[in-house]
Formats: C-alpha cells, sequence, structure tokens
C-alpha cells in the first residue's frame, strides 16, 4: 500500500460572481433505482444504461447510504473491469481496495479513489467496518476508443487534498475540473470531466461556468435546490439542457442547507457496448474481453 500523502489542498476564498449569463434549464429529473450489486450491497442506481448515450461520456453513477450493515458488509468481492473508469467519492465509511495490478488502498470520510481500468482489471471493494454508516457514489466515466486498452492506472485522493473553493453560505469540493479559478485533484483532457460536490447554506447560490458541448447533470443529496426556475428535491438527478447560447448552470438551496453533485463532461459520441463490467466500442471487442478474463489475461 503506498504511503499516504498528508499535503493539504488549496483553498479558495472569495464572493462567488455570477460568471454565468445564460442559465441551463433543466430538460428533466430522473428519479433512481433502488437496486444491489457486489455482494448484495443496496445501492440506487441513478445514472442508468438507457441515459448512457444523453449523457455521454458517463455510464453509470450509483449512490450508496446506509447505517444498517446488512446493506453493505458483504461488499464487492473481485470483479474485472475494462474500457472505462470508474470514480468512487467517499462521504462516510471505510473502503478496502486492492486488484491485480497490485495496487491496494483504504478509502475513507471525504476520500476519493480515481481507478483507470483501462485494458482490463480484477479488483474487491470490500468494508472495513462492522457498523455505523457507509455512504458515498461511484461514477462510471467512459475511455475513447483509442484509450480503452492503455495500462491500468489507480490513484487515491485523501479528502484533504480535494481542493476546495469557498464563498459566503458556499463551499464546494472540486473532485475533477476547475471551479472559480481552483483546479480540481483529477483533470481528463480528452473528456474534461467536471466533478463538484456542492455545501449550500439554506437560500445560497452557486454558479458555474460550463462549455455549451458538455453534457451534464444534478445530483441532489441532502436537501432541495433550485436549477433555474426549476425545483429539484433530494434524490433526484436533474438531466441539463444542451443549448449552445447556455454557458453554465446556477443552482440555489431551498430553505434549509443543501447538498449536490454537478457532473459534466464532454461527449465522446462513439458507439457504446457493455456487457456487465466492460465497456467497449463494439461486439467483437466485447467478446474479446469475456474471452481474455476468462483466460486470465486481464492485469
Amino acid at each position: 500500500m503506498r504511503a499516504m500523502d498528508t499535503t493539504l489542498a488549496p483553498t479558495t476564498s472569495a464572493p462567488v460572481t455570477n460568471l454565468v449569463t445564460t442559465a441551463r434549464r433543466v430538460e428533466r429529473l430522473v428519479a433512481g433505482q433502488p437496486t444491489s450489486d457486489g455482494a448484495g450491497v443496496k445501492l440506487t442506481r441513478v445514472l442508468t444504461q438507457p441515459l448512457q448515450r444523453r449523457l455521454d461520456p458517463f455510464l453509470m453513477l450509483d449512490a450508496f447510504g446506509s447505517d444498517t450493515p446488512g446493506d453493505y458488509i458483504a461488499g464487492f468481492p473481485d470483479h474485472p473491469h475494462r474500457g472505462f473508469e470508474t470514480i468512487t467519492y467517499m462521504l462516510a465509511g471505510r473502503m478496502r481496495h486492492r486488484d491485480s495490478a497490485g495496487n491496494e488502498g483504504l478509502l475513507d470520510d471525504g476520500a476519493v479513489q480515481w481507478m483507470t481500468a483501462g485494458r482490463g482489471v480484477i479488483h474487491s471493494e470490500l468494508p472495513e467496518q462492522t457498523e455505523g454508516r457507509m455512504e458515498g457514489f461511484q461514477l462510471w466515466l467512459n475511455l475513447a476508443g483509442a484509450d480503452k486498452m492503455q495500462p491500468p492506472a489507480y490513484r487515491d485522493i485523501p479528502s484533504a487534498q480535494i481542493p476546495e473553493f469557498t464563498a459566503p453560505g458556499v463551499r464546494v469540493r472540486v473532485i475533477a475540473g476547475d471551479s472559480h479559478g481552483v483546479a480540481g485533484a483529477v483533470q481528463r483532457p480528452r473528456t474534461a470531466p467536471v466533478y463538484l460536490d456542492i455545501h449550500l447554506d439554506a437560500g445560497a447560490t452557486f454558479a458555474q461556468p460550463l462549455p455549451a458541448g458538455h453534457n451534464a447533470f444534478v445530483y441532489v443529496y441532502r436537501g432541495a435546490v433550485a436549477v433555474g426556475d426549476t425545483a429539484v428535491p433530494v434524490q433526484r438527478m436533474a438531466v441539463l439542457a444542451n443549448d449552445a447560447a447556455a454557458d453554465g448552470v446556477v443552482i440555489t438551496a431551498g430553505d434549509t442547507p443543501a447538498r449536490a453533485l454537478l457532473i459534466a463532461g464532454a461527449p465522446l459520441g462513439e458507439p457504446i457496448a457493455q456487457y456487465g463490467p466492460f465497456v467497449m466500442n463494439t461486439r467483437e471487442e466485447l467478446m474479446q474481453a469475456v474471452e481474455d478474463f476468462q483466460a486470465g489475461r486481464l492485469a
């Protein structure tokens, strides 16, 4: 296991100037689907397979959260991936990662794990707690066809290393991309993802510029917000409309504090072929992925 880097991430504090002149509207609201995965972990699948083309380059978003150990204790034993990246953001709890490339790390409160499956990796994600709350998110980010067979990679980002932007009534954890001049912990030039965890006091407003070509959504996980003129209640995803004239999004908390994820990225515009934990461009590539896994040729 690599040594933990205790370097503190930068924090910028400044007034929130409205850098958005034409805000995106909400195209639709989506309620997640309760399901289970791994060895029976209960979760809500917010971004489902039918939305993959609409929200390209994002393939899936799962939200998990429970105070009942039976809902999470079995975790996610060894399973393979190929062709995309997984981003796990832990709000509360302790999860141990091990993979076939020799990486190991502990994900705990406020930390992020960014794993590039690339040409293939087998990993496990197992709780290191027997009581208490486990809560967080896992996002799947697609890789371009030219990048799908790159070597696997893995990075742990402790909570203290996630940069933050702060302003009166607003705190933004910048996991990827940038916000108001604060560069996120991760940058990806091809898909240019923006991943923000936005904390708002009651009635506070936050404006985030976004490239017009990015697909984007907001997921509310505490309280309630308004995105433009649309009320978005807790546990709802607001898919943001694509409008060439819009230059960002404006989010305002309701009468109580709120927290929401803002996720956006440049679409790849490539075919998506998925079979469980493998995401490629063609059926033939999927068959090869399955054959490589069965033959023990993943990393």
